[in-house]
């Protein structure tokens, strides 16, 4: 799509009765605004992405005049920035909900990110075990959940992968020990396979480095 006349002007994130709301990003130790369950699991899931250093929901309007003269606007979902400089746009509409109308405003957007250097992503549904796994570790993002002596313990506990439950409870007590568990899955410093359902068994292992 041939876009002319282009502009982006900033745009403020401000929640409507009836919208989600607020998702807490650890990554920014700061509310990130969404408009959907969707956009939820999505600003989770950049949350949890070491790559990403800082995101925004609703970062600003874009609007452009296509070759046929159509006047469109968009605002995208989310704006991110990540550690080695670059910065994508993400989208996010499940695939059945995609309209032609939709579709003209995300290849506009696409095009105007080409533009100034900037990725584009049109995403949709996550995988349902991935997200499902995300939802419960993002329970424990909060720094919080780093108590002093049980997080190099935990940490040594799985040097050898071992099964989740099993493993934490050479540290200590499980109600204490695998709130920091999931704290430091969260964190990248221990890892799993999170396309499997995370249970007792699941096998978790350290993050060498």
């Amino acid at each position: 799509m041939t876009c002319t006349n282009s502009s982006i002007e900033p745009r403020r994130f401000a929640p409507t009765p009836g919208e989600p709301g607020l998702y807490w990003a650890a990554t920014m130790l700061r509310h990130v605004g969404f408009e959907s369950w969707l956009e939820r699991d999505h600003a989770i899931s950049m949350d949890f992405d070491p790559r990403v250093t800082w995101f925004a929901s609703q970062p600003f309007w874009l609007f452009w005049t296509t070759a046929e003269g159509v006047r469109l606007s968009h605002a995208p979902d989310y704006f991110a920035r990540r550690a080695d400089g670059t910065a994508v746009v993400v989208d996010c509409r499940p695939e059945g909900r995609r309209k032609p109308r939709d579709l003209a405003k995300f290849a506009g957007t696409q095009t105007a990110c080409e533009a100034v250097g900037w990725d584009f992503r049109l995403v949709g549904e996550i995988d349902r075990v991935r997200v499902a796994n995300l939802r419960w570790l993002a329970g424990f993002r909060h720094p919080r959940f780093v108590e002093a002596g049980l997080v190099e313990a935990a940490e040594a506990a799985f040097d050898i992968p071992g099964p989740l439950v099993g493993q934490a409870a050479q540290v200590g007590d499980p109600i204490l020990v695998l709130p920091v568990v999931f704290h430091l899955l969260w964190c990248g410093r221990l890892t799993t396979d999170l396309l499997r359902p995370l249970g007792d068994h699941s096998l978790v292992s350290r993050v060498e480095g």
